[in-house]
């Protein structure tokens, strides 16, 4: 019987050793809580002086694919006097296919809202092309669809890269 009161002293230390333990935990959560956070804050911080650098880039690189495939500038880049208006389009889809395909790791760094714009552009771009062929007779020059393309681009109340190309730069301000 003399083994009794001593398992009850041990019950005791045990209860009141478990709620100070309790009690310091419900004390010192808060701080451990707002130390955790700093920690996350710096870490985010830390990412993103590494990555803004890259995300900039990135949306330089996307302007420069936009200007790139307008075709203002790609017919003057290509020079299409001597070319047929198939062998122009064709080699006007492979230049833009290109382009995309070199930018396309680009996605990772910029918005999803400037991807679908960079997605939009392309696409454009190729129907833009492709019903200009299909509006000129058969074996017309690549001067013909030069000028049937910029015909139809100047008819447009705004520029569409114009347009796009300030969507990213809305998008990069927001960055900011």
């Amino acid at each position: 019987m003399q083994t009794l009161p001593y398992l009850l002293d041990i019950l005791k230390y045990t209860i009141a050793g478990i709620g100070i333990v309790w009690v310091a935990l419900y004390l010192f959560k808060p701080y451990l809580e707002r130390a955790q956070q700093v920690q996350l804050l710096e870490l985010k911080k830390t990412i993103s002086n590494q990555t803004l650098p890259l995300r900039l880039q990135a949306y330089e690189r996307v302007v420069l694919f936009i200007e790139r495939v307008s075709p203002a500038n790609m017919l003057i880049r290509l020079n299409a006097s001597s070319m047929s208006a198939a062998e122009l389009q064709l080699m006007v889809i492979n230049e833009i296919r290109n382009e995309f395909q070199h930018n396309i790791t680009q996605q990772i760094y910029v918005s999803a809202r400037v991807w679908n714009v960079v997605k939009r552009v392309k696409d454009d771009t190729l129907n833009l092309i492709s019903n200009a062929v299909k509006a000129l007779p058969e074996g017309a020059s690549g001067m013909e669809l030069s000028k049937t393309i910029l015909i139809h681009l100047s008819q447009l109340e705004q520029d569409p890269y114009e347009i796009a190309t300030g969507l990213v730069r809305q998008d990069m301000e927001e960055l900011f």
